[in-house]
C-alpha cells in the first residue's frame, strides 16, 4: 500500500478561501469592472496532470543547472487586446520558475531569483463569467 501523503502546512480551509475570494471581488473586482467596462477573468484552471508535467520539467531543468531547491512564483498578467480571443485584454496568471545557482549572488531561501533560462507556464482555462469560489 502506498504511503499516505500528509496535508501540506500551507493549506487553508474552504471558508478562508471563500473569504479571500469574496474580499477580492468586493474590493478589487468591482473597481476593475467599472474601470475596464467588463468583468475580467479572476480564476484560472490547469489539470493536475498539466501542473505535474510542468513541475517535473522545472525540476529536471533546474537539476541540470545545479539548482537544488527550485520554486515557482505566480504572476498576474494581461493579454494585449490583439491577442485576446474576446478582444478585451483579459487578465491571466502564469508560473515562473525560481532558484539560484550555487555561488550566485542574491538572496538564499525566502526570495529566490527568477530563473529566466526555463520557460514560464500559462494557457490555463478560465470561466466566462468567472466562477465564484
Amino acid at each position: 500500500m502506498a504511503k499516505k501523503i500528509q496535508k501540506p502546512e500551507k493549506c487553508i480551509k474552504v471558508e478562508e478561501a471563500r473569504e479571500l475570494h469574496n474580499n477580492w471581488c468586493k474590493k478589487r473586482g468591482k473597481r476593475l469592472q467599472k474601470k475596464l467596462g467588463f468583468e475580467d477573468a479572476r480564476e484560472f484552471h490547469w489539470s493536475v496532470a498539466e501542473l505535474e508535467e510542468y513541475l517535473a520539467y522545472v525540476k529536471q531543468e533546474s537539476e541540470e543547472q545545479g539548482i537544488k531547491d527550485p520554486g515557482i512564483r505566480v504572476y498576474l498578467g494581461s493579454y494585449p487586446k490583439s491577442k485576446c480571443k474576446m478582444g478585451k485584454g483579459y487578465s491571466t496568471l502564469f508560473f515562473a520558475p525560481t532558484g539560484s545557482r550555487p555561488g550566485a549572488s542574491g538572496k538564499d531561501g525566502g526570495d529566490p531569483e527568477n530563473n529566466y533560462e526555463i520557460d514560464a507556464f500559462n494557457r490555463g482555462g478560465t470561466g466566462h463569467p468567472p466562477k465564484i469560489y
